[in-house]
């Protein structure tokens, strides 16, 4: 792709929809995908370790897809959880529309998949699952996850996949000394190369993000 990156806003390379078959919570189906986003050809190694060890989302409540690409875990956590409000976010435009595709053809309406700037301000999240882009910069990482771990609600929990050789037990070693009380943040699962972190909320309600110094 270049200079062009599935972090990018708008994906200048040519956008080559196709037609996967894949697996997702239990079931054999298509989806389509393009060129310009993360994993075009396949469900991603790191996103295939973080769906064999978590646990069964919530049941119910807003629950965040952050870097969300063409849609494996939204897809997933609505099949999952029909109650539960799944949003789907990333900055890439041409991924979104593709979570929407994935999750029209599938029948599923409690995707909203949308930019960062679009989740209300007032959503009290009970669960994140996440593949985060770790390319685009520790700086800009450590940013979102801060902006987005502290709308936890009570008793609930982030999980996220990182490569172990990406910098997964440095980011590890940051979350607990920058989220302090009330989280914890422990290893919960390693897997062909992959550590899968899940960053508990204890009992204190949501706060604002946290700013970095």
């Amino acid at each position: 792709m270049g200079s062009d990156h599935y972090f990018s806003a708008s994906p200048a390379s040519a956008e080559n929809l196709r037609q996967i078959p894949v697996r997702l919570a239990g079931r054999d189906v298509e989806v389509t995908t393009a060129g310009g986003v993360f994993s075009p050809d396949r469900v991603d190694v790191g996103t295939q370790v973080l769906l064999a060890n978590t646990p069964p989302p919530p049941p119910g409540g807003d629950i965040l897809d952050l870097g969300c690409g063409w849609g494996p875990i939204s897809l997933s956590i609505a099949m999952d959880s029909p109650h539960a409000t799944v949003w789907a976010v990333d900055v890439n435009e041409r991924a979104l529309d593709l979570v929407r595709r994935n999750a029209a053809s599938l029948g599923l309406d409690n995707i909203n998949a949308v930019t960062p700037d679009d989740v209300p301000a007032d959503i009290v999240l009970r669960g994140i699952r996440s593949n985060p882009p770790i390319r685009v910069g520790k700086s800009i990482l450590h940013d979102m996850l801060l902006h987005w771990i502290p709308r936890l609600d009570e008793r609930s929990d982030g999980w996220f996949v990182v490569q172990r050789n990406l910098g997964s037990d440095s980011l590890q070693r940051w979350l607990t000394a920058m989220l302090g009380d009330p989280f914890t943040v422990h290893r919960a699962a390693t897997a062909r190369g992959y550590r899968v972190l899940r960053v508990r909320r204890h009992g204190t309600p949501p706060t604002e993000a946290i700013t970095l110094p």
